[in-house]
């Protein structure tokens, strides 16, 4: 194997030798594999902000058949016959406001609370790395506002910002696992309730963030808020909260589904690059073969070298490729918004080192055919091919 090893500065040269065939070979390797990274990342936060966990313990009572924040309007004093419901532990009414409810990569999405219930609103890994929830109780127009939207929007705290026609006074940053924690700013509930003109102060909200006692009667607990409100004027419909972002970003995660078709043919095209250039390298170096076989050479060497090619092709581009990616998704701070609800577009290392490994595979496959013709090639064949 050491051998072998020692194979790979010579097929560098002969890669370097090349250097315009190559360099467009790894350019098409990286823009596919940009690609790849790219739809990749968007699954990753699709699955992250919709698949239920076994300690997921939030519910959300919505109106039913409602979609939109603008058309969910429920009473708010629905808030005290949930609270005494079998199972509930908290309940939060939650005005929400949003800049568009459509389909959009920058969406700000205002989430009025009360003043007493923030942290019992916020994920429980939430944490204000800038400015204080003090801070934000002290003033009627103070905002928590995610690192994400902070990030995207480029506000601090002590700046003011103003969206969907509301300002506000940004007291302080939010970090948070949570993708709608860190991609919405959190207000007083009753300014965003007078902000909004819809029903006036202490009314009306879009929905009740439910926390049950035990995450193993979601279902049950569910069940129960929508019957005991199943014949009043505002009927409801509860779902768990991730189960909720699946249903109100259904077409984003379709989008992303059919996104996942062109990361396919990203790879198919690595392939057919990688293939191509190999085939094209093969037949210049067909003089090169043969000499080296008047060395000492033998088929399997020669045929090692090229499979090295070939990884070596698929390594660069795939590395080139991943980077772009994740540094695209790093900076933009992407989330795909959607009724008020945020996917993000991921940021962790999985995309990027599943779309270098899978370049490294497709070099190598791709080198086998033309590695295994040329290991069975003798030395008489390759100077009669010169």
């Amino acid at each position: 194997m050491s051998r072998r090893l020692l194979l790979i500065p010579v097929v560098i040269k002969q890669i370097t030798r090349s250097p315009v065939r190559s360099g467009l070979t790894i350019t098409g390797i990286a823009v596919a594999m940009y690609l790849f990274v790219m739809v990749e990342a968007m699954r990753d936060g699709v699955r992250e902000a919709t698949e239920v966990q076994a300690g997921d313990a939030t519910l959300v009572v919505y109106r039913e058949n409602r979609f939109c924040p603008f058309s969910s309007r429920l009473p708010q004093f629905y808030g005290e016959r949930i609270d005494r419901i079998d199972g509930v532990r908290d309940v939060v009414p939650m005005q929400i406001l949003v800049s568009n409810c459509r389909a959009s990569l920058d969406v700000v999405t205002f989430r009025g609370v009360p003043r007493d219930d923030l942290e019992a609103a916020l994920d429980r890994d939430s944490l204000i790395v800038k400015g204080t929830s003090d801070a934000w109780r002290s003033r009627g127009d103070g905002a928590l506002v995610g690192e994400s939207l902070a990030a995207r929007r480029g506000i601090d705290v002590g700046d003011r910002f103003s969206a969907a026609g509301i300002t506000v006074f940004v007291a302080g940053i939010l970090q948070s696992d949570h993708p709608q924690d860190r991609n919405a700013a959190w207000v007083h509930l009753p300014f965003l309730q007078e902000a909004a003109r819809r029903g006036g102060t202490g009314s009306i909200v879009t929905q009740f963030n439910v926390t049950v006692n035990d995450p193993k009667e979601l279902e049950d607990v569910a069940r129960r808020i929508d019957t005991a409100f199943a014949h009043d004027e505002h009927p409801t419909a509860t779902r768990p909260e991730k189960a909720f972002v699946g249903q109100a970003a259904k077409d984003i995660v379709q989008l992303v589904d059919f996104a996942g078709i062109l990361a396919w043919g990203a790879l198919a095209a690595v392939f057919t690059l990688v293939a191509n250039a190999i085939v094209l390298a093969m037949r210049d170096r067909v003089r090169d073969h043969a000499v080296l076989q008047t060395l000492g050479y033998t088929g399997g060497l020669i045929g090692w070298m090229v499979l090295i090619e070939g990884t070596l092709l698929g390594l660069v581009g795939g590395i080139v490729g991943a980077l772009a990616a994740w540094l695209t998704v790093t900076l933009g701070n992407f989330s795909l918004t959607m009724e008020g609800l945020n996917i993000e577009v991921a940021t962790g290392w999985i995309a990027p080192v599943l779309g270098i490994v899978a370049a490294i595979l497709l070099g190598l496959l791709a080198g086998i055919v033309p590695a295994a013709r040329l290991a069975r090639r003798d030395i008489a064949a390759s100077f009669r091919a010169v």
